[in-house]
C-alpha cells in the first residue's frame, strides 16, 4: 500500500513511498508416504482367504462363541469324529471332541473316570458299560457296520482255488473286489485239518500253509506261512472279540455257545470250556497281539504285514471312496472277505455327563451328520431301522465303487450271554484283571 505525503506521520518533505508486502502462506515439504511392510503385503491374501472362508461356513463369529470339549473315550470308530468334516459339523454346533484312543473291551472294564461319552465299537462292550452306570444314560446307534477280513487279491484266489471261498459278480464282469468266505471250510484250513487239496498221493501238502493250498502254483509267488487271520488283542478289542464269536458260532455247529444245555448249566459251562479250548490255536498262532488291523492293512507294506486281518466294512469301503476320488479308480490289490455266517457290529454311543448328552442327541439328530457317516461307508441307521443299505450302495455307484453283494446264506452269528463271551475271551487271550473306577 502506497501513502500519500503528508499522511500517517509522513513528512511532505520526504517525498517517497512506503511499501508493504502481502503475507505469504509458507507450506511445508511433503513427506514421503511409508510403505508397507513387506510381511504385511504378503498375509494379506492368507488373511482375505480366511475371512472369505468364515463368512461361507458361517463361523465369523466362532471365536466368540464358547465351545465345549468333550472328553471320549473310542475305538475304531473314532475314525468318524476324527473326520474334518465331521469335526466342522460339530464346531458349528460348540462342540469339539478330545479322542482318547483304546480298544472297546479295554473302554468297558477300564476306569471311565473324566469321560464324557465312550463309543465302543459292539454290544458285548456297551453293555459292561451300562451296567457300571449308576445315573441315567443316554446312548445311540448311529449306525452298524459288518466284521470283514481285508485280504490283496492273489491270496483271495487262493482260497477260491482251495474251496472256501467264491468271488461276487461284478455287473460288467470285471475283477470283484469282493468275495464270501465259508468260514466252516476255512477253519478246517486254520487248524490244519480237512485239507480240501490233499490228493493223497504222500506229497504232503499242509492244508494250513499257504503254499500247501497252491498260493505259489503258478511259480510267480510264494509263502509257506500260516494260512492265519491277523486279529487285534481279544482282550481290548471288539473286532478280535467278533471274529472270535465267529470260531465259537461255527464250533458249536452254528449255534450260539452256551445255549445247547441251557436247562444244565455245568454241562453248557463245559461245552464252553471245550469250545475256547479248540479256538484259542486259531488266535494264539499269529504270536504278539497286533493293535488296530486297519492301520497295518492299508499301509504301502499291508500285504508283507497280514495277507489277512480282520477290519470293518466301513474301513475298506472308506478307503476305496478315497482311492478313487484321488485317482480316479478303484484299488484293486485290496480286497475282502465277507465271512459266512456273518457277524454285524452295532457301535454304541454312550453318555456320562450333560455334556455328552448333548453330543449323543446331536448324533441321533443332525441330518448332516449322518449323510456324512454314509459317506464314510457305515451303513447308518434311519428312524429306528435296523440298518440301511439302500443309501450307502447309491452313494457308492455314484464314486465309481463296486457294490457288495448280499450272501444268500444269511445266517448271522449272534453271540453268547456276556457272561459265557467274557468266558472265552479271557479263555483264549489269558486276559488281566479288568481295572474298574474307584467308589
Amino acid at each position: 500500500m502506497i501513502l500519500p505525503p503528508g499522511e500517517a506521520g509522513v513528512p511532505v518533505s520526504d517525498a517517497r513511498s512506503v511499501t508493504f508486502e502481502e503475507p505469504r502462506l509458507t507450506t511445508r515439504r511433503p513427506r514421503a508416504r511409508r510403505r508397507v511392510p513387506r510381511h504385511v503385503t504378503a498375509a494379506l491374501p492368507v488373511a482375505l482367504a480366511g475371512l472369505i472362508a468364515l463368512l461361507v461356513t458361517g463361523n465369523t463369529l466362532r471365536p466368540l462363541e464358547h465351545i465345549t470339549t468333550i472328553e471320549a473315550r473310542m475305538a475304531s470308530k473314532s475314525d468318524y469324529f476324527r473326520d474334518p468334516e465331521v469335526r466342522r459339523l460339530l464346531l458349528r454346533h460348540g462342540i469339539r471332541v478330545d479322542i482318547h484312543r483304546l480298544g472297546s473291551r479295554g473302554i468297558a472294564t477300564q476306569s471311565l473316570d473324566g469321560m464324557d461319552v465312550v463309543f465302543p465299537s459292539g454290544q458285548p462292550a456297551a453293555k459292561l458299560i451300562l451296567d457300571r452306570q449308576n445315573r441315567s444314560v443316554r446312548s445311540a446307534r448311529p449306525f452298524v457296520t459288518p466284521l470283514v477280513i481285508g485280504t490283496f487279491r492273489d491270496y483271495a484266489e487262493t482260497l477260491v482255488k482251495a474251496g472256501v471261498a467264491t468271488r461276487q459278480r461284478t455287473a460288467d464282469g470285471g475283477p470283484t473286489l469282493y468275495y464270501d468266505l465259508d468260514m466252516r471250510a476255512f477253519t478246517g484250513l486254520l487248524d490244519g485239518a480237512d485239507d480240501p487239496r490233499d490228493p493223497g498221493d504222500g506229497t504232503g501238502r499242509e492244508a494250513d500253509t499257504w503254499n500247501g493250498i497252491g498260493f505259489d502254483d503258478d511259480g510267480r509267488r510264494s509263502n509257506s506261512g500260516r494260512v492265519l487271520v491277523r486279529t487285534s488283542s481279544v482282550c481290548e478289542s471288539n473286532s478280535a472279540g467278533t471274529y472270535l464269536s465267529i470260531l465259537a458260532f461255527v464250533a458249536a455247529g452254528n449255534r450260539t455257545p452256551g445255549t445247547r444245555h441251557s436247562d444244565d448249566p455245568a454241562r453248557a459251562d463245559a461245552e464252553v470250556r471245550r469250545l475256547a479250548a479248540r479256538i484259542k490255536p486259531l488266535i494264539n498262532l499269529q504270536g504278539m497281539w497286533a493293535d488296530e488291523q486297519a492301520d497295518g492293512y492299508f499301509s504301502d507294506l499291508g500285504e508283507s504285514i497280514a495277507p489277512l486281518s480282520t477290519i470293518y466294512e466301513h474301513q475298506y469301503l472308506a478307503h476305496q471312496i478315497a482311492h478313487h476320488r484321488r485317482h480316479g479308480e478303484q484299488d484293486t490289490s485290496r480286497v475282502l472277505l465277507y465271512p459266512s455266517p456273518y457277524a454285524l457290529t452295532e457301535p454304541q454311543l454312550i453318555s456320562l455327563t450333560d455334556a455328552g448328552d448333548r453330543l449323543v442327541t446331536l448324533i441321533e439328530e443332525d441330518r448332516e451328520l449322518r449323510e456324512r457317516a454314509i459317506e464314510l461307508g457305515f451303513r447308518v441307521r434311519f428312524s429306528g431301522e435296523d440298518g440301511t443299505s439302500e443309501q450307502l450302495n447309491a452313494y457308492l455307484e455314484e464314486h465309481g465303487v463296486q457294490v457288495p453283494t448280499p450272501n444268500r446264506d444269511e445266517t448271522k452269528v449272534y453271540e453268547p450271554d456276556l457272561e459265557v463271551l467274557q468266558d472265552i475271551i479271557e479263555y483264549v487271550g489269558s486276559c488281566p484283571p479288568p481295572v474298574r473306577d474307584e467308589p
